[in-house]
């Protein structure tokens, strides 16, 4: 897993938050007054703006994840600096120093966040906040950030519906071949929102108000449950799998506000109402073993781990032209199990495979995946469950090895010391530019979507990466 902490996927976010603040200035005081010219999404492999971020304002749902990766290098290079490597290249690079700018950026970086807390119009807020702003206040007592995250949880909880036992995930849904408009008559529930209750949960443990959040957040995972888990067969399962219920995911259910009844099931993101949709799949693994560890309730833990082991069988099932033959300089390719290709997710398993030489991944959707899946390990071993705790580990290990082999962008980056003592960032081959950290990204690729488009690097995929490895760290991983 060498390649998680390389100098390359750290010089490469250090890069994107230098470049989005001209201002930039390494000896600034006032840098955190600076604020960003616009927020990461995804970085296109091809056109115009090939290898470059497209930037989106800070209202949009995704704008927490690149401050989000930047605390993540924060993280490491306050808790774990044996994890950086940094060679020499014309002098050593300081940690200390860069430690401190990274300091001061994550500041700029979080900046806009702040302001986001209040807004009750998007059930995306945890996305938005939790990110950056709780590394941020267990990183550096930010108490501003502790404040933040509480008013954020207050404005999701206003999106409940106690009738409906569940958040509002969105207001309406207009969309090529449907259009839901009417809050009244209509709850929209997304699968995505189980990764938002870590809001809720986080903030109910540093509230006054602890037993409402807590409560809110847990009747929205029950329902989610009922309303967006598919049962699928586990007829195939392999002896060392979980043999309770395998599920499948909706993406997207409308209920009736008056009683949660569900009025229609559908997709906005995958191939069709009744598929499997990857990135959704991953969601409910991460946002069910998630809400097991707040609440020790094992019914979540088996939803993750039914989730879990349907996406792991849709990865091993998947048709032959996912794997390309292994190369040399691959990441543990001596150790590797598999073709490289197998374990990073088609964006859809159920969508028909549009080009057999490259078909259409998602490696947000691996790296999400790999995410949960560790969360999920961790919860079992802590019941005993020894076996399936390997097994979940084990296939996290898998699927971000794979990720790392695939679609790791090859563009590499690296840091050059300055004459006057400073650092900066330089591309390995010159001319060879990819901002992102991996390829094979899918935003959205549905046909009525009112913007379709795919194979890129996604901010997400780059923060879960980060994420993962972190999470590596903290479980005393070398």
């Amino acid at each position: 897993m060498a390649q998680l902490f390389a100098e390359n996927v750290i010089s490469k976010i250090y890069r994107t938050a230098t470049l989005s603040i001209p201002q930039f200035d390494r000896s600034a005081e006032g840098l955190s007054k600076l604020t960003p010219e616009g927020y990461p999404e995804y970085v296109p492999h091809d056109g115009p703006q090939a290898g470059h971020y497209v930037l989106r304002e800070p209202e949009f749902w995704t704008c927490g994840f690149f401050p989000g990766t930047l605390h993540s290098l924060l993280e490491r290079l306050v808790r774990y600096p044996q994890s950086v490597s940094l060679p020499p290249r014309g002098g050593q690079v300081d940690i200390s120093y860069l430690r401190s700018n990274v300091l001061k950026l994550c500041s700029s970086w979080s900046e806009a966040l702040h302001a986001m807390a209040d807004r009750k119009d998007t059930h995306d807020i945890g996305f938005i906040v939790m990110p950056a702003l709780q590394k941020n206040w267990e990183l550096t007592g930010n108490q501003r950030s502790l404040e933040s995250i509480l008013r954020a949880a207050d404005s999701l909880a206003s999106r409940f519906v106690p009738s409906a036992g569940s958040i509002r995930s969105w207001d309406k849904r207009i969309q090529g071949n449907l259009q839901i408009t009417c809050e009244e008559e209509n709850i929209i529930l997304i699968i995505d929102s189980m990764c938002n209750l870590d809001l809720l949960y986080y903030a109910a443990s540093h509230s006054s108000q602890g037993r409402r959040l807590y409560d809110i957040a847990t009747s929205h995972a029950s329902t989610l449950m009922r309303t967006h888990l598919r049962p699928e067969s586990n007829s195939s399962a392999p002896e060392d799998a979980y043999h309770g219920q395998w599920y499948s995911t909706y993406h997207v259910v409308n209920v009736d506000p008056a009683n949660g009844k569900v009025k229609r099931k559908f997709t906005a993101q995958g191939y069709s109402d009744s598929s499997t949709w990857a990135r959704g799949q991953a969601w409910g693994i991460l946002g069910y073993a998630q809400t097991y560890m707040w609440t020790k309730d094992r019914k979540f833990l088996q939803a993750s781990c039914g989730l879990a082991e349907y996406f792991l069988y849709r990865l091993e099932t998947s048709p032959s032209c996912v794997e390309t033959i292994a190369g040399e300089g691959l990441v543990d390719d001596a150790s590797s199990r598999h073709h490289r290709g197998r374990y990073v997710p088609l964006w859809d398993f159920d969508a028909p495979i549009d080009d057999v030489a490259n078909p259409t991944r998602d490696s947000s959707a691996g790296a999400i995946a790999a995410n949960g899946m560790l969360v999920l390990s961790q919860g079992l071993a802590g019941l005993g469950y020894d076996g399936l705790a390997v097994r979940f580990r084990t296939a996290a290990m898998d699927i971000m090895r794979d990720l790392l082999n695939f679609a790791l962008a090859p563009e590499m980056a690296r840091f050059v010391q300055s004459i006057d003592g400073g650092v900066h960032v330089e591309d390995v081959t010159p001319g060879k530019t990819f901002e992102g950290l991996l390829k094979f990204g899918t935003a959205n690729n549905n046909e009525h979507a009112p913007k379709r488009y795919a194979n890129h690097g996604l901010v997400y995929g780059d923060y879960y990466l980060m994420e993962f490895g972190n999470r590596l760290l903290r479980m005393g991983f070398d």
